[in-house]
């Protein structure tokens, strides 16, 4: 029996109102968020299991945008259906077959076209959250057109070949996660260190359970918005180390 993978009260979640407007690339509907000024800076955030029209994820699109990026969180799930609340974990291992966060190297490409070619990018970070760090952590080893990226709470999969980072990541943990045991982050550690040549950073965040730095503040406990805060503040900073 697995534990419910990515289980968060996506119910209880309050409206929100976008800032940014939708716009397709090719094959992908993407969501932008522009800051009031030119910049030639860009960070693309990538989605969890809920997908891209998800009100969090926008939430995160703009607080980035307001940090002064050109923001963008592509559809990853090319139009196929993310996963919905109603659905029954039972099923999540035959959903997951037909949204491998490995294989996304392709709309990656299309969206970095779109940023340099449309947009003017000249430096284009990537966060992605749950799924989306797991995708982060997938093209921080396979593309270096990426110079920074930020996984937050993407479930670590061990193999060698894993650990042999292109360029700075970090690697953002709730400590409540049932989803991602202590153990697993000791050995990213672990392999890290043997094996990662860039920057890196991992840090473990006090009482956090899965999916915590995408709460709106309405919608935050007061215990835990100390956290979200440190986590989202911790996330901007490294992208603006190197971006």
């Amino acid at each position: 029996q697995m534990a419910d993978p990515f289980l968060y009260h996506t119910g209880e979640r309050s409206q929100y109102g976008c800032l940014g407007h939708e716009v397709q690339i090719e094959h992908i509907k993407a969501y932008v968020c522009r800051p009031s000024f030119f910049t030639d800076k860009a960070v693309i955030v990538i989605h969890d299991i809920f997908g891209w029209l998800f009100p969090d994820i926008r939430y995160i699109v703009d607080l980035i945008a307001g940090h002064g990026y050109i923001t963008i969180c592509p559809d990853f799930f090319k139009g196929t259906e993310p996963w919905k609340t109603t659905d029954h974990w039972a099923d999540f291992a035959d959903w997951m077959k037909d949204h491998d966060p490995m294989k996304v190297d392709k709309e990656a490409d299309v969206v970095l076209k779109y940023l340099k070619e449309q947009c003017g990018a000249k430096k284009i970070g990537v966060v992605g959250f749950s799924w989306g760090g797991m995708a982060v952590h997938h093209l921080m080893l396979k593309n270096p057109q990426l110079p920074a990226g930020v996984s937050l709470y993407g479930i670590i999969r061990d193999s060698e070949e894993r650990y042999d980072l292109l360029n700075p990541t970090f690697f953002i943990f709730g400590e409540k996660d049932h989803t991602i045991s202590f153990d697993q982050i000791t050995l990213l550690d672990e392999k890290l260190k043997q094996y990662c040549k860039v920057p890196y950073k991992i840090k473990v965040y006090p009482g956090q359970v899965h999916g915590f730095a995408q709460l709106k503040p309405e919608d935050m406990k007061p215990d835990d918005k100390p956290y979200i805060e440190e986590a989202r503040k911790d996330m901007i900073d490294w992208i603006k180390m190197f971006i």
